[in-house]
């Protein structure tokens, strides 16, 4: 089969590969990509938020399966034009991706399918906020209700600096604090009328959204992903499928907007059980290039069978035992700004150790040949190992091979566990 795979990012350069090593895949296509994609990929330059621009690309390629990748695309509703014209996707229509796109109706739905989730206020005025942070109190949690490419979110003790985030959006949504782990939860979603909807969770990963370590500082997309969880509760799996992940898919079926593709749970293991911090439309970054480097099931028949309504007739998927453990690479002053046009060193290196491979995302390529940072997050490095310990010394031997001017990175990814 044809698979193109829209978006540019760590993500998508992440799917591309695992496609491109699938025996079910003949071509893999990328629009618009990165150079680390163009190793695994044929690029195309497309705009990933025209959904005219794709769905053309895709019908002059006879692609079998458009998998788009960002948020951005799903909320425009670009999936829902590649389908018009007859072509299967994997990733949710735009009113499905409402999910991501509006943290207020992710509340709406969650509240409906009784999902247990944080208590919040949706809030336009300054009004409105001052006195949803003061009902709720500190740690003080505001979210922008839209797309804020996972930095639209302050946790704060300062009263000052919640209002001050809330003055620059629209309209937010202040929720209480939620202790206890973070956790990833990733599942593919499908929905057939004939028997409804089908879930199936992947394993759990957990992810380091803020920039510094200890989580110091502010969040970022993420700068580090690692799986499986060895400290995670037995039926942490099992407890989400049934209390989160089935009854969300179920309410937006219901509703007459099925969900199709990868419903993300960012969720909290507090002290009165799980609670969902967010929904997400979309694989994740960068836990999804952890999870796809233990992946191993083929990945195409389950994107396919997502966006066809048939995954249940698709196996569900299977894991290779042993762990893996990504590090992200950022460029200089990320995330308040980013550098561009550094020079990248060492990605062979990196890549020539056992088990390690290196994922790119803001990366490009000077006239004159060399890799250089396109800024924001450039890149992962990815190992994998017989335990967490082990792939993530592997990882962090291959970012030390690694450098640019100005490279930034957390060194405790996985850390202890």
């Amino acid at each position: 089969m044809k698979v193109l795979v829209i978006g540019n990012g760590g993500r998508e350069h992440a799917l591309a590969r695992a496609l491109s090593l699938d025996p079910d895949v003949t071509e893999v296509h990328a629009a618009p990509g990165n150079p680390g994609t163009a190793t695994v990929a044929t690029l195309h330059d497309v705009d990933p938020l025209d959904g005219e621009e794709v769905a053309a690309l895709a019908g002059s390629l006879g692609v079998d399966l458009v998998v788009v990748g960002p948020e951005a695309p799903l909320v425009a509703g670009v999936a829902d034009v590649v389908i018009a014209r007859g072509i299967p996707v994997f990733g949710p229509t735009g009113a499905a991706a409402r999910l991501e796109g509006s943290k207020a109706f992710a509340k709406e739905v969650m509240a409906a399918a009784g999902v247990p989730t944080a208590a919040a206020h949706v809030c336009t005025t300054p009004a409105e906020v001052a006195a949803a942070l003061d009902e709720l109190g500190a740690p003080y949690v505001v979210k922008d209700d839209g797309l804020a490419a996972g930095k639209g979110v302050v946790v704060t003790d300062s009263r000052d600096e919640a209002l001050a985030h809330a003055a620059g959006c629209e309209r937010v949504v202040v929720e209480e604090f939620l202790d206890g782990p973070e956790v990833s939860l990733f599942a593919l979603c499908s929905h057939r009328e004939a028997d409804g909807t089908t879930v199936y969770p992947l394993q759990p990963a957990q992810d380091f959204k803020r920039i510094g370590d200890g989580d110091a500082g502010p969040n970022t997309g993420g700068m580090g992903a690692y799986t499986p969880l060895p400290w995670a509760p037995d039926t942490l799996v099992v407890d989400v499928l049934r209390d989160v992940l089935q009854p969300t898919v179920d309410e937006m079926a219901r509703r007459g907007t099925p969900f199709t593709g990868l419903l993300y749970a960012g969720l909290a293991l507090t002290s009165r059980g799980v609670r969902v911090i967010e929904f997400n439309a979309r694989f994740g970054d960068p836990e999804t290039q952890p999870l796809l480097a233990l992946l191993d099931s083929p990945l195409s028949p389950l994107l396919l069978g997502a966006a066809t309504g048939t995954l249940a007739d698709v196996p569900p998927p299977v894991f290779k035992p042993g762990a893996a453990v990504g590090v992200v690479l950022a460029s200089a002053g990320y995330p308040a700004s980013s550098s561009s046009g550094d020079v990248i060193t060492g990605v062979d290196d990196a890549e020539a150790l056992d088990d390690v491979h290196v994922v790119q995302a803001g990366t490009a390529l000077a006239p004159s040949g060399e890799l250089v940072t396109a800024g924001g997050r450039v890149l992962a490095v990815v190992a994998t190992g017989g335990s967490v310990a082990e792939a993530r010394a592997t990882a962090y031997d291959g970012v030390a091979r690694v450098a640019f001017p100005g490279a930034q990175h957390r060194t405790d990814i996985a850390a202890g566990v």
